[in-house]
């Protein structure tokens, strides 16, 4: 179960073209959940929306949550939300932090952000450079005035590259990954093709060597199965029928089973559940490829069957 809080913004900031900055903190000026370097919070907006945001301040501060939001006009309004309508001193519902983004031990990181990608990648790097840890960071965006946290990598040094669009194209991932380097952990953050041209380069990497955090779910399959299956609940042995078109979590409800979600689209990871039987069909955009080929856990919101029958531990 995560935490959920009253929070209050205490702050609210512009840091680049388009990117504003909130500062949360409790509404009773407690402690807020404890949290580790790319975690997010689901923010329950009005209007009934609820997005999630990368926690991008400091850990070790108890009092203050601090995220970032890319204004997107074309988005499903959430953004705009926030850039139009919410202010210094306005109260808002939080749930989490949760984690599907951790910072694993390597040898060495590569970090690759892409414009608003780059919140969650902040603590990471502050979290490396506290350490004394090998580290690099390749930041790209449309223009430097569309890039945020600038001044805060500038007394990073060498170990950060900015490479505005603009001034430098298109990041140079073939130059960057071309060759796997063993021990290496990759972190990238950013839009989908961005993503997605990672993801590609990487297929010769160790199949754990790559990390990525997505805010938008993966374009679905249109040749995917969608046969009906059963789910068997392991705790009561309840066995539910999961038809052609429904989600799991959406047949759970249906017959009266109560599972925590959020975002209903793959991406948040709330609805994760254990499998201790079948073979899922991973649809989510949370799982790393290592976490979906084991098979043990699952996003019930959207992730399948591949066998007829599933036993899930709840």
């Amino acid at each position: 179960m995560t935490d959920t809080v009253t929070v209050v913004v205490e702050a609210r900031d512009a840091l680049a073209d388009g990117v504003v900055g909130l500062t949360l903190r409790a509404a009773d000026d407690g402690p807020l959940p404890d949290w580790a370097p790319g975690a997010h919070i689901d923010v329950h907006l009005p209007g009934d929306m609820v997005r999630q945001y990368s926690l991008c301040g400091d850990p070790t501060d108890v009092k203050r949550w601090r995220v970032a939001v890319l204004r997107e006009p074309e988005g499903r309004g959430g953004s705009t939300c926030v850039h139009d309508k919410i202010g210094v001193g306005d109260e808002l519902i939080a749930s989490g932090p949760r984690n599907h983004f951790a910072l694993v031990d390597a040898d060495d990181y590569l970090f690759l952000a892409g414009g608003i990608g780059i919140t969650p990648l902040l603590p990471m790097i502050g979290e490396l450079a506290r350490r004394g840890r090998s580290w690099r960071l390749v930041y790209g965006g449309r223009t430097r005035a569309s890039m945020a946290f600038l001044d805060v990598l500038e007394p990073l040094g060498k170990a950060v590259v900015v490479r505005p669009q603009d001034e430098f194209g298109l990041l140079q991932l073939n130059e960057l990954l071309g060759t796997p380097q063993p021990g290496t952990a990759i972190y990238c953050c950013g839009p989908e093709p961005l993503l997605r041209a990672v993801e590609q380069r990487c297929a010769t990497w160790p199949l754990d060597a790559l990390h990525v955090e997505r805010f938008t779910p993966i374009a679905p399959d249109p040749d995917a199965s969608d046969e009906a299956f059963d789910v068997e609940l392991a705790g009561s042995g309840q066995c539910v029928r999961v038809p052609a078109g429904v989600s799991i979590l959406a047949a759970l409800e249906a017959a009266g089973v109560t599972v925590l979600s959020s975002c209903q689209e793959g991406t948040c990871g709330t609805c994760e559940t254990g499998v201790l039987d079948g073979l899922p069909d991973h649809r989510d955009s949370v799982l790393t490829k290592a976490e979906q080929q084991a098979g043990d856990v699952m996003m019930i919101c959207v992730s399948r069957a591949r066998t007829p029958r599933l036993v899930l531990d709840l």
